[in-house]
């Protein structure tokens, strides 16, 4: 026993070769906040309409969804290294090109090959620290820290991006992704180690093609149902990801090499954690662009004061995610994360009282409580996900985990979005400003972006008006948003406790097994 024990513990390559799995962690962090600063600036710019400002937003989410299962099946396949910088030379690549758009759609296509590229990135990167840290207490700190990269990213992202605004044009956002990049090229080659299935075959590729179906047609229906389009369209698509998912499920049981180990599935770790994440990530990530667009558009910040105020929220995660290891000396598992889905529901409730008193130290405070509950929630579930499947079958894993966690983000803005879109238009339907041109109104209905950037044309007494009448109707849409959003993690709450409790037991025996 005690033999056996002693290799499994990681050595300091791992504990570095984790640090360099740490950078595109971070980057793939930074990209995202940073776009939410950018938003008001690039709509300035390029003045798309709210229907593309969310295809901005949430394409990049969108494709990194629908590309995940094929990414994380095809590392084990050709190795989880050689995949991780394939992908970093495309994600510099699609960054340049993002940074030089000049038109919404050039944009948009630039931000779905960033998805593309970082659909590679997170299953490569959790897959290796499965297979880095055999120790099921390293392998808690190394998710720990895995999780605190990307929260390190988000606090990160917000300063160096308000930076970035507060003197350069907005598509330096993108640029700041190309030296991280290049640096990850240079050293992983000699840090990281290679693993992959020795017992894989040939990639699948008609099984990969019909996962992306499945996931980007669901996705998509859903999208337009949430920007209340009810044609044909949305209904075709979601039929279409539906009946392709029925094939997909089909075809994996009656290959001898299944493309996806549907055995994962059955695992109730493996599926309670992945239906916390998804339902967590829901709520949590929609909220961070309303947050960036309330600082700046709402409170008037400019974009390195909404950056700094932006990273306490980051640092929570941080120190949440570093804690959580040793939570679990004392505390269950499942109590840890219903207790910091709790904190996380109250922190939304805080959120909605605290939004009409323009009180700003307040509302960063109640934001922060949000933060404080979910870092150990999905340190928590990413590592029941991952114990629960065998070391050869981590990148599959990780690309359901990761897909899940993309669907409930680009879900939560699209719906939320789509939500706080149509509060605010509902506020605004017999907006009459006296001496405000009627087109100038009828821009003020789409968003409050477009409302901010009318009133810059107007008298001051009139563009006052204006963006006194809209920020008052976003701040309801955002305070109802909140509302939703509390309702929700207290559902999962009562999921967790249902679901979790029972199975802690097992995952301390599954810990000691491995340990052993």
């Amino acid at each position: 026993m005690t033999t056996t024990a002693i290799p499994q513990k990681a050595s300091r390559r791992e504990w570095i070769g984790l640090a360099v799995l740490a950078l595109p962690c971070m980057l793939y962090s930074m990209d995202l906040t940073v776009l939410n600063l950018a938003v008001p600036h690039l709509s300035a710019d390029l003045k798309p309409t709210s229907a593309e400002l969310l295809w901005i937003v949430d394409i990049y989410g969108f494709i990194l969804a629908g590309a995940l299962i094929p990414m994380g099946t095809l590392g084990d396949k050709i190795g989880r290294r050689k995949l991780l910088l394939a992908g970093a030379t495309a994600f510099g690549l699609a960054s340049i090109l993002a940074a030089f758009s000049s038109t919404v759609e050039m944009l948009i296509i630039s931000r779905a090959l960033l998805g593309l590229a970082a659909a590679t990135l997170a299953p490569s990167t959790l897959s290796l620290i499965r297979n880095m840290f055999h120790d099921p207490v390293e392998r808690t700190t190394a998710i720990g820290v895995w999780i605190a990269s990307f929260s390190a990213g988000g606090a990160l992202g917000p300063v160096l991006g308000g930076i970035l605004l507060e003197f350069f044009h907005w598509g330096s956002v993108f640029l700041i992704n190309v030296p991280v990049m290049l640096l990850l090229l240079a050293i992983a080659p000699k840090l990281l180690p290679e693993f992959k299935d020795p017992n894989a075959g040939k990639p699948d590729v008609l099984s990969g093609l019909l996962s992306v179906i499945m996931v980007l047609g669901v996705i998509f229906g859903i999208k337009r149902f949430a920007e209340f389009d009810f044609s044909a369209v949305p209904f075709f698509t979601i039929a279409l990801g539906l009946l392709v998912g029925a094939l997909f499920v089909r075809r994996q049981r009656k290959l001898k090499e299944p493309f996806i180990d549907l055995a994962l599935l059955k695992n109730r770790s493996f599926t309670a954690g992945l239906a916390v994440n998804l339902f967590s990530i829901f709520t949590c990530f929609a909220s961070f662009l309303l947050f960036a667009q309330y600082l700046q558009l709402v409170l008037g910040l400019s974009p390195l004061m909404a950056g700094l105020w932006s990273a306490p929220t980051g640092l929570v995660f941080v120190i949440g995610s570093m804690l959580t290891p040793k939570l679990l000396r004392a505390i269950s598992p499942s109590r840890i994360i219903s207790g910091g889905l709790t904190l996380a529901a109250i922190g939304f409730a805080a959120i909605a009282v605290m939004i009409d008193g323009h009180n700003l130290p307040l509302f960063v405070f109640a934001y922060t409580l949000m933060c404080m509950g979910f870092a150990p929630v999905f340190t928590l579930t990413t590592d029941m996900i991952m114990t629960a499947a065998p070391p050869e079958r981590a990148g599959a894993a990780s690309g359901i985990a990761e897909t899940a966690t993309e669907f409930g983000g680009a879900l939560g803005i699209a719906v939320l979005g789509s939500l706080v879109t149509a509060i605010y238009r509902s506020r605004l339907i017999d907006l009459q400003v006296p001496g405000v041109p009627a087109d100038v109104a009828e821009a003020a209905r789409d968003t409050l972006g477009g409302a901010i950037a009318a009133a810059n044309t107007l008298p001051d007494a009139q563009a006052a008006a204006l963006e006194l009448t809209t920020r008052a109707a976003y701040v309801d849409a955002y305070q109802a948003a909140a509302i939703v959003c509390a309702f929700v993690v207290v559902f999962v709450v009562a999921l967790t406790t249902r679901r979790l409790r029972g199975l802690d037991a097992k995952m301390q025996a599954t810990e000691v097994a491995e340990a052993s």
